[in-house]
């Protein structure tokens, strides 16, 4: 049944590899919404879930994705050209001497997101006092755009020396480069700092990010649009109280005729804070660690109502786990990798392993069992969904009686036991494996509360913190199982 609220409705959406959560105020009441997700489209979840809502009327929704984390691993972002001054169009290849494993004589270097014949230099030169030595040429600028434009790139990236000094330069090479209606990632814009490889390493990101991100905040406009309607007098900015505190931008992506804004979608960043859907299009980089950013901001918050301000936070979803460590605040970095690849961007530290309740066990050659990185996900699932046929956490946690079948989603999805422990029991057979139903089950949970431990020990011991000093804040759909039951993460106190 549909609800018109009087009021209007701000409805937080969390997009998982496994599940999309929804949590919202109904007067004094928090509500909770819980549905599979989509990850062919991750806006189609989001829309089920305000189906499932039943509201029209104007909304406004707190959005932390994956989506940027997931292109950027998978290498499934845009075509992009880069252009730099001459003589540096390899610095996002050379990168920086350090090594993360200095004996390692088989370390390969992360491949760029730009291949070689992608990127382009220019003849121009800028002190690093900002003083201009050398302006690109028209006549070069005409060849660059024609080179470029051959190439038929989704996005172009331009980070020249210095720019971040005086743009005077790199800002003639976009005004060459419009003409082509290609969409520009530029460097003075996204990160005005010093450092060149991690500057251009940073623009490259968000222009690899941009295409993907665009289709998607698209589609996500376009379906919250779909659900709500504007009564007459409502002025902009006044939704959900954030018009006096955040800039709202129309997203350029809206559908013609949409009318005045009945929905304001804002997106978690990496550094915590929350920015404009518009903004998120144009500067995707900034929401790479949204969804698990999210988490970390929220524990922080809760624990520190209840008296905690040194705590590890602990997010286990379906497909991966993540971990922070809060002395005291929320700290955000501006030296982060993701995927290899270094981000100057301000970002929370978050380590984040594959293990979740979807991580899939197997054996490897050796005969060992191995849990994760690879999760069955939302389509198929873990077996116990009805679906699935490879043997995962969450039917691990079924079969040692950790889960309840009837009361899974708060009763609303029934967990499949039968057909889980003959699944697994064929497919240990298959296997050629000796284990008893419950000793494999047992192996699965130790193996993964092993990787849990290993990624809490990198952000306290690994850099100096007694974990027995803080609080785990466990949560995600799959974290309160091992806090509450694995005498492994043991620590000063544990909230879930």
């Amino acid at each position: 049944m549909e609800r018109r609220h009087p009021s209007p409705l701000c409805v937080a959406i969390d997009t998982g590899g496994t599940f999309t959560d929804c949590v919202w105020m109904e007067g004094p009441r928090t509500r909770m919404l819980k549905v599979f997700s989509t990850p062919e489209d991750p806006s189609r979840a989001i829309a089920d879930a305000l189906e499932k809502i039943g509201t029209r009327g104007p909304l406004t929704v707190l959005h932390g994705t994956t989506v940027g984390t997931n292109t950027l691993l998978q290498r499934n972002g845009g075509r992009v050209a880069l252009v730099t001054t001459a003589g540096f169009e390899d610095v996002i290849e050379i990168g920086r001497q350090a090594r993360p494993k200095l004996y390692d004589f088989f370390f390969e270097r992360v491949e760029p997101l730009v291949p070689r014949d992608g990127r382009f230099g220019v003849e121009e030169r800028t002190s690093s006092e900002g003083e201009i030595l050398q302006e690109p040429s028209l006549t070069q600028l005409r060849s660059l755009a024609e080179r470029i434009s051959a190439q038929n790139p989704d996005v172009i990236a331009i980070s020249l020396l210095f720019s971040f000094v005086n743009s005077k330069n790199e800002n003639a090479v976009v005004q060459a480069l419009a003409g082509l209606g290609v969409p520009l990632s530029v460097s003075h814009q996204i990160l005005p700092e010093f450092r060149e490889y991690e500057r251009t390493s940073t623009v490259v990101v968000n222009a690899y990010l941009q295409p993907v991100m665009q289709r998607y905040f698209e589609r996500l406009e376009q379906r919250t649009r779909a659900r709500t309607s504007v009564p007459q007098g409502l002025k902009p900015g006044s939704i959900g109280g954030l018009g006096g505190t955040t800039e709202v931008v129309p997203f350029h992506g809206a559908a013609k005729g949409a009318g005045p804004e009945t929905a304001r979608v804002f997106v978690m960043q990496s550094s915590g804070g929350i920015t404009a859907l518009s903004s998120a299009a144009r500067e995707p980089v900034r929401t790479v660690l949204s969804g698990p950013a999210g988490g970390v901001v929220g524990a922080a918050a809760m624990a520190s109502r209840s008296g905690y301000d040194r705590i590890i936070s602990f997010d286990m979803g379906g497909t991966s786990t993540d971990v922070a460590l809060i002395d005291h605040e929320v700290r955000p970095s501006t030296q982060s990798e993701i995927a290899g690849l270094p981000v100057g961007v301000p970002m929370l530290d978050i380590h984040t392993v594959g293990a979740g309740g979807g991580s899939i066990a197997r054996f490897d050659a050796a005969g060992a069992l191995r849990v994760g990185p690879e999760s069955a996900g939302a389509d198929p699932g873990p077996i116990c969904y009805g679906r699935g046929s490879q043997p995962t956490v969450t039917d691990a946690n079924l079969i040692l009686g950790r889960l309840q079948a009837d009361h899974f989603l708060g009763g609303e999805f029934r967990l499949d036991e039968e057909r889980t422990c003959r699944i697994v029991t064929q497919w240990l057979k298959a296997q050629g494996s000796n284990l008893s139903l419950q000793q494999f089950a047992d192996g699965v949970i130790r193996v993964v509360n092993g990787t849990m431990e290993k990624a809490i020990r990198v952000v306290s011991v690994e850099r100096g913190y007694d974990p027995r000093e803080f609080t785990l804040v466990a949560f995600g759909g799959a974290g309160g199982v091992p806090a509450a039951v694995t005498p492994d993460l043991t620590y000063q106190r544990k909230l879930t």
